[in-house]
């Protein structure tokens, strides 16, 4: 069976090559195949999907590509059963796609497939959006814990928290990142952002104006929402207080930035989730 191109990103085939293997044993191959064959698995325990989360990720499938393929296994000559990926499988066929790229397992060890998409990852040049797919399927399908696979990676558990963050990006934002039009440490200031109009509009700003990453979050710092400058005019940073922030930042492994009035200041710590919060509890105690 020969691989055909899923046309998502330009590092995909090195992410899923033709055929995956471990030691010597091929665990899987990568190909398209017609979305229609590809059938359900009965023993899904999930029978409940959030409508919301689907038109979401419908949203992106559209505008990105499906980043995340399947897994399936062959039942028959062009029949296939999915074995992970239900959620990606519904979405794009709610996105309208007639074909999608997906694994074909060729055993039934979970690990060594695992292990073979991890291995492939180490060796492939990403952009920051295959590489957070690539961090979630992992995630999703084999149930790795994020400290796990941060060390698996040889990665702080930091960054794949926030690489994976870069998925909460408006569909938009993300074809610009796929395009190398936005760079990864553009992305991740804006995420710093709750509204996604405000989002597309500052991403739009940086590719017009060709703002620096420290721009972005200079802007994403001092509040760039017109609500909350309306009132009162927001200095830019003092030179010294971007230096004490990317300091914290160093020893936090995460953002920080450092605000300063006339009586009093504020340092924001931003964290990905309850351990990632503990982790930086922990470090503040030491």
């Amino acid at each position: 069976m020969s691989a055909k191109r899923g046309g998502l990103g330009t590092n995909l085939d090195a992410l899923i090559p033709a055929s995956l293997s471990v030691s010597g044993t091929q665990v899987a191959q990568q190909n398209e195949v017609p979305i229609d064959s590809i059938h359900p698995n009965p023993k899904q325990p999930r029978s409940v999907f959030d409508e919301d989360a689907l038109n979401e990720l419908s949203a992106s499938i559209k505008e990105v590509g499906l980043l995340q393929p399947p897994v399936v296994r062959e039942i028959s000559k062009g029949k296939y059963e999915l074995i992970m990926g239900e959620r990606r499988l519904r979405a794009s066929k709610l996105a309208g796609l007639k074909s999608i790229p997906v694994i074909i397992r060729e055993t039934n060890d979970n690990d060594l497939l695992r292990d073979a998409l991890i291995e492939n990852i180490h060796r492939s040049q990403l952009n920051a959006l295959e590489e957070a797919a690539a961090y979630t399927q992992l995630l999703e399908d084999f149930g790795c814990t994020h400290d796990e696979l941060a060390s698996r990676l040889g990665k702080s558990r930091p960054h794949l928290s926030n690489t994976i963050r870069l998925l909460n990006l408006p569909p938009t934002v993300q074809r610009r990142v796929a395009a190398g039009v936005l760079s990864a440490g553009h992305a991740r200031a804006l995420l710093g952002l709750t509204d996604e109009s405000e989002i597309e509009r500052l991403a739009s700003k940086i590719v017009a104006e060709g703002l620096s990453v420290r721009a972005t979050e200079e802007l994403v710092a001092t509040g760039s929402s017109q609500k909350k400058v309306k009132s009162r005019v927001v200095a830019a940073p003092a030179p010294a207080l971007l230096e004490i922030a990317e300091r914290l930042s160093d020893l936090f492994d995460t953002r920080v930035s450092v605000q300063s009035g006339k009586s009093k200041g504020k340092i924001t710590i931003e964290y990905s989730g309850n351990e990632d919060l503990q982790r930086i509890v922990e470090l503040i105690e030491e």
